[in-house]
């Protein structure tokens, strides 16, 4: 007889194959009301290989790459079949599902692909790399700070923000060769632009005509499962005294938009900070009841929690009025619209903090501040001086900002890459020519 360990384990497997023949039978269903993706139609590929980070990445490039897809035909390769499901659902570009053994090579047999665009380092990139006679770009996510792992050196080309994430490769990958490198700045913030008042994406287009004279104040924490998140977020020792502060003026509403990942503690298997953790858990269950009785107590003031994708919150942290935020991603995406925000400093003793680029020199908050956190705001909104250094950071990290300037360096990068391929492909075809020529006469 099985122990109650082989009985769990076997009920696991019957659930697992289950859900497995459901998602085929979805999948299956969404593949036969989609138009067949014509042959030899598309010249650039977005390599997606499966699971929530990489398709985090893809979202935030959604607007970039239906640009570029409008004069070069482009189609993401999902290697997934979770992850095909959600992208048909969503996605605006056109997807190829490749989850089955061979259905790559049979796709890249009848799609002239010229360049293959990674959004990260998992098993199925490199499995696709090994694919040669087109160009592989990695899409840098970073905008100069965190790891750069060894892996970036397999790719032909790295396109990056700006500066600071150049040198970042240059400074921690060891050999790379830094002409693979172009700059393209952030294209995603072309798509954003200023959004008026009713736009269905602006961050208070929700909040009531009567309350267009408060200052929208963006509460963006990190979430409790993020790397270093118990070191670095600031809902546990800054969160609850922000809150009262801003929900408690007449003048101001609060939104308040963790991680989705924020709500809970980690779901890592090692949990090296536990308390830390459950305090961070505790004080996201009080702003979140402050922030319910604040809006049941005036709904017109607009006071909410912020709801939808990661995309849709990166958007509203770039094009919110003010901005609170942890040490993280949400730290760049702000700085490249170089608008005024607040940075959370870390009272943890183990935190690490980069002492070389914008955080030496941005606007902290200290947690002992924090319940003054809109007088700092008013500080931060009259120092001129501030607004000088932060434009020095922004063109360090992402060129120029101008309107259409990082679209236009994005679609060059590509356009280039492309003609390089063009000539690649004939030099190749004329030697082989000429290396025929050759053989039939010295026959």
């Amino acid at each position: 007889m099985g122990t109650a360990d082989d009985m769990r384990q076997g009920l696991r497997a019957v659930r697992d194959s289950a859900a497995a023949r459901r998602l085929r039978a979805r999948l299956a269903q969404q593949l036969a009301f989609r138009a067949v993706l014509p042959p030899r139609r598309f010249e650039i590929g977005v390599h997606l290989g499966g699971g929530p980070l990489a398709l985090a990445r893809l979202r935030w490039w959604y607007g970039p790459l239906a640009e570029l897809a409008k004069t070069h035909p482009l189609v993401v390769l999902s290697r997934d079949a979770a992850t095909t499901s959600i992208l048909l659902e969503e996605c605006p570009l056109p997807v190829a599902e490749l989850s089955e053994a061979g259905s790559l090579e049979a796709f890249l047999a009848e799609q002239p692909l010229r360049v293959v665009l990674h959004l990260e380092h998992g098993a199925e990139t490199f499995g696709m790399l090994a694919h040669g006679r087109r160009w592989h770009v990695h899409l840098d996510p970073g905008e100069g700070e965190g790891a750069s792992p060894n892996q970036v050196k397999s790719y032909d080309a790295v396109l990056v923000a700006g500066d600071a994430a150049a040198a970042r490769l240059e400074r921690e990958v060891w050999g790379f060769d830094a002409t693979r490198v172009t700059r393209i700045g952030r294209p995603q913030l072309d798509q954003l632009g200023a959004l008026p008042l009713g736009h269905p994406d602006h961050l208070d287009a929700g909040a009531p005509q009567q309350d267009a004279e408060r200052t929208t104040v963006l509460y963006a924490p990190t979430g409790a499962s993020e790397p270093d998140a118990a070191h670095l977020g600031s809902v546990a020792t800054h969160g609850v005294a922000i809150a009262r502060a801003v929900l408690a003026s007449p003048a101001h509403r609060l939104v308040y938009w963790p991680e989705s990942r924020a709500t809970g503690v980690a779901e890592r298997g090692a949990r090296a900070d536990v308390a830390a953790e459950a305090a961070h858990a505790a004080a996201h269950r009080e702003i979140v009841a402050l922030v319910a009785a604040a809006a049941e107590r005036d709904p017109a003031a607009g006071h909410r929690l912020g709801a939808g994708p990661d995309a849709v919150r990166r958007q509203a942290i770039a094009t919110a009025e003010f901005a609170i935020v942890d040490i993280a991603p949400a730290v760049y995406d702000r700085l490249a619209t170089a608008a005024p925000m607040l940075v959370t400093r870390p009272e943890h003793p183990d935190a690490r903090i980069d002492t070389t680029g914008f955080l030496s020199d941005c606007a902290w908050l200290g947690a002992g501040d924090a319940p003054q956190v809109l007088a700092r705001l008013d500080e931060l909104e009259r120092d001129s001086a501030a607004g000088v250094r932060l434009g020095r950071w922004v063109t360090h990290y992402f060129g120029d900002t101008r309107a259409g300037a990082a679209t236009r360096r994005f679609r060059g990068a590509i356009e280039s890459l492309l003609a390089e391929a063009d000539t690649t492909a004939a030099r190749q075809e004329s030697e082989r020519i000429a290396a025929g020529l050759t053989a039939l006469r010295s026959a």
